[in-house]
């Protein structure tokens, strides 16, 4: 099946809501380390739940980003298509004799050599 097809606004809002979700996790990791200069908490029970935090925030990531890489693979197949088409199309049709001759001298430098 192929991947859904988003424009290049769709792609950037995307893209800043998995920054803010993923800043939101930062936060959180912030906020513990700061509770942890009070003296309140053990360290080993901040630290577990700095673990825990960014072991959500990584399933996160893992879950999310495995269908927009399918989204990227599509779209760079599409797009290097009209690339290559458009490098054909703008192709001077004597850059074939020029590519010859400079293999050519490429081989008979290389002969040179041995």
């Amino acid at each position: 099946m192929a991947a859904p097809r988003i424009t290049s606004s769709e792609r950037a809002g995307v893209y800043r809501l998995l920054f803010l979700l993923n800043r939101s996790f930062d936060l959180i990791v912030q906020r513990l380390d700061e509770l942890g200069q009070t003296g309140l908490f053990t360290s080993r029970d901040l630290r577990e739940m700095r673990g825990l935090t960014q072991e959500v925030q990584l399933e996160i990531n893992t879950t999310l980003l495995e269908p927009l890489e399918s989204v990227e693979q599509d779209d760079w197949g599409t797009f290097g298509r009209v690339r290559t088409a458009m490098e054909k199309r703008l192709r001077d049709p004597d850059d074939v004799f020029i590519h010859a001759e400079q293999r050519r001298k490429q081989l008979a430098k290389q002969g040179k050599k041995r």
